[in-house]
């Protein structure tokens, strides 16, 4: 028999949790079977808010009726209520790979399942500038020394102030591009009251991105949908000494 191995995604998961645990981040898990408390409320995304609508979600029809997360940010919460339960105080540092699902139209960036990493940091005196230089560390680590990382002043109702992270692209065959591939910002003081933590004592970072995208741009892959496809022969394209 060959030699088995690794999927693209999996592969690249042990790396980027390596390159985060170089940083002082641990692992977290959290269900991909959601409550909406954990989804939507404690987000600072309550029924009527607009930001609900930037989201196509699957239900299920129990009652309650229960969400396939549509990110991983549900579990900073749940992180942070099992430590203080726990009796553990911030600092906190941590990411969240998972698998995540959207209800929406496939195309060549996007898929309606995909993988994400999310990552929250905790504690006295954070500000945006621990923020942009992790992700910086952790881009020159994981794409290249001299990867192109940009960061654009943007909207999600969990983060105050909030950014859109992108790194520049270059599929084979076509022009390079900017790839959105993260969103990210300082946790809103309501998620951390939720919570249970003292916004007042704590602040906090957290960032969110699409695995997948991140290794379209490392191996220059001009399409998500082989991630998922099932062809065997993908998954032996790339070379995992460099995922």
């Amino acid at each position: 028999m060959p030699p088995g191995r690794l999927h693209p995604i999996s592969a690249s998961i042990r790396a980027i949790a390596s390159s985060f645990a170089r940083m002082g981040f641990s692992i977290a898990y959290g269900p991909e079977l959601e409550e909406e408390h954990y989804n939507f409320n404690v987000l600072n995304i309550p029924a009527d808010h607009p930001a609900r609508d930037m989201q196509d979600t699957f239900w299920t029809k129990e009652e309650p009726k229960r969400v396939p997360r549509t990110q991983t940010s549900p579990v900073q919460v749940r992180y942070i209520e099992e430590q203080l339960a726990l009796g553990n105080l911030p600092p906190y540092r941590v990411i969240v790979p998972g698998k995540v699902f959207r209800n929406e139209a496939t195309d060549a960036t996007h898929e309606a399942q995909f993988y994400q990493n999310e990552g929250l940091c905790i504690g006295e005196g954070i500000t945006l500038a621990h923020l942009k230089g992790t992700l910086e560390q952790f881009f020159k680590d994981y794409l290249a020394e001299d990867a192109k990382v940009r960061f654009r002043p943007s909207f999600f109702p969990f983060t105050e102030p909030s950014v859109e992270v992108d790194v520049w692209f270059e599929a084979p065959g076509k022009e390079g591009r900017w790839l959105e591939v993260m969103g990210a910002g300082m946790v809103h003081p309501s998620v951390l009251k939720n919570a249970g933590l003292d916004p007042d004592k704590y602040q906090g970072f957290a960032f969110g991105g699409g695995i997948e995208r991140l290794i379209m741009v490392k191996h220059a892959v001009n399409d998500i949908r082989g991630f998922h496809g099932g062809d065997i022969r993908f998954v032996y394209g790339f070379d995992q000494t460099t995922q």
